[in-house]
């Protein structure tokens, strides 16, 4: 009785492995999506779509179907839909073309696979590959001890496309593909760029940053409302320009630390505009106030002006990381197929931020054009007004070469390599103007480190060309 029902459960555990192990044929009905490079009723002409009817052909390109058995190329008949459009290559790859003659046996070969994925079979490495083992057979080698490189490689959907090319110059009917592949790393202008020149010139801006902001720090004379204001806005540079190079570092590391960093970014190129936002302010308040004797002291502003800043940058930050979570649709990701896909911050939550600078800047303007109107109408200045004016234009300088650097980056945004080189340039020639109407540009600030450093003298900084009676500074404190 027990032998019996042993064996009864052993048929039963041996139909269920061969049922559970049986491969399903395709469902005929089934329609298989296969990329096609141009529209139904059009072909490639000399690496142009162009109309079936202005071409010699009379019909389009029909896929070449064949199973996995490689090399073997079995026929199959498959109901598949065209979908129009160039394949979508990732970050870390570009696009290839290759094209393929039927009736040239010494070319690559194409052809499309049950599932819908394109297939490209290489000939050179197929061909080298039965001659090493048809050399290793005559010494009696066994094949598996072979170690080739890859025979052919697949292409899902979205990562090819293919269509029927004619080539007038040569008078040949093939079959074209535009294929993703990866970016060749040490020799792909693309990659060195963007990888390696890119974290060289932004840790330039970063040193350039710094030496402003320890500047405006170290030097008592200059730690005044505008100097601590200063000293805020490019640390907030520095932040933002370190928080861009780990992006870069950490395209290809967990998608926490990558959407961090894009975070950080964001935070302080925010907060850097709101930092403008109260230079601007504080220069046209000075200017409209009929009292020159202020009653409130730079440290009691400054603490106004940076809770205005961290608290407008901590809201709208919080209304961006909100919308991104809970009202974005399609969210951006970035990194390659190898690597773990990077979340990186939505384009909901990268317009909430760019609309609060862009209104910034707005505001700036309005600024600039009421400050200048009220030194046109003032017919006499005090010792203040007359700080302020050099303030004013430092002001203005800064806010052309932030608003700049800003519309800059926004445009890099779409992704074309000649933008995103530009933007790699003016990030560079920001910092380096920077540094220059904030530092060498300010007569006080020179006239400051020559003597306090014993650098930066030149013969042009006489007694007549100090603001504010700088010389008489220098005096007291036995300079």
């Amino acid at each position: 009785m027990y032998f019996l029902l042993l064996i009864y459960f052993f048929e039963c555990l041996y139909n269920f492995v061969n049922g559970s192990s049986t491969i399903k044929p395709q469902n005929i009905n089934e329609l298989i999506k296969i990329g096609k490079c141009c529209d139904l009723n059009e072909i490639i002409l000399d690496d142009k779509c162009a109309l079936l009817t202005e071409t010699n052909e009379t019909t389009t390109w029909k896929p070449d179907f064949i199973d996995d058995n490689f090399p073997v190329r079995k026929k199959q008949y498959l109901n598949f839909q065209f979908k129009i459009g160039l394949p979508n290559c990732r970050n870390t790859e570009h696009q290839w073309h290759v094209y393929y003659n039927p009736y040239n046996q010494s070319q690559d070969l194409l052809a499309i696979l049950p599932s819908g994925s394109l297939r490209h079979i290489l000939h050179d490495r197929w061909n080298n590959t039965q001659n090493q083992k048809n050399e290793l057979h005559n010494y009696e080698i066994d094949d598996d001890s072979i170690t080739v490189e890859s025979l052919y490689f697949d292409y899902s959907f979205g990562h090819y496309c293919a269509d029927k090319a004619v080539l007038s110059k040569n008078s040949l009917i093939t079959t074209y593909a535009m294929i993703c592949v990866p970016a060749v790393a040490w020799t792909d202008s693309k990659y060195l760029i963007q990888r390696i020149v890119d974290p060289i010139t932004r840790a330039f801006g970063i040193s350039c940053y710094l030496l402003v902001a320890i500047v405006y720090f170290v030097l008592p004379q200059l730690r005044d409302l505008v100097g601590n204001i200063i000293t805020s806005m490019t640390m907030c540079l520095v932040v933002y320009q370190t928080a861009s190079t780990v992006k870069i570092i950490t395209a290809n590391a967990s998608h926490v630390s990558f959407f961090i960093a894009d975070s950080v970014a964001y935070v302080s190129l925010l907060a850097t505009f709101f930092w403008l936002n109260s230079f601007g302010y504080f220069v046209w308040s000075t200017f409209r106030s009929r009292n020159i004797f202020l009653r409130v002291s730079d440290g009691q502003k400054y603490c106004y002006y940076s809770s205005y800043v961290w608290g407008s940058t901590a809201t709208i930050f919080g209304t961006a990381i909100f919308a991104h979570f809970t009202l974005e649709t399609n969210k951006v990701i970035v990194g390659d197929g190898i690597n773990y896909a990077q979340e990186s911050v939505g384009w909901l939550a990268m317009s909430v931020i760019f609309a609060s600078i862009a209104l910034t800047i707005i505001v700036n303007i309005c600024f600039i054009v009421m400050t200048i109107n009220t030194i046109k109408q003032t017919r006499t200045y005090g010792r203040i007004h007359h700080k302020i004016k050099y303030s004013f234009r430092m002001f203005t300088l800064l806010f052309g070469i932030l608003s700049l650097g800003w519309l800059s980056f926004i445009i890099s945004h779409l992704k074309y390599d000649s933008l995103i080189y530009c933007h790699i340039i003016v990030n560079i020639l920001q910092a380096l103007f920077v540094v220059y109407v904030c530092i060498f540009e300010q007569k006080r600030v020179l006239f400051l480190l020559s003597k306090t450093c014993n650098c930066c003298n030149s013969v042009q900084n006489t007694t007549d060309d100090i603001d504010w009676g700088e010389e008489m500074t220098a005096i007291n404190a036995g300079y």
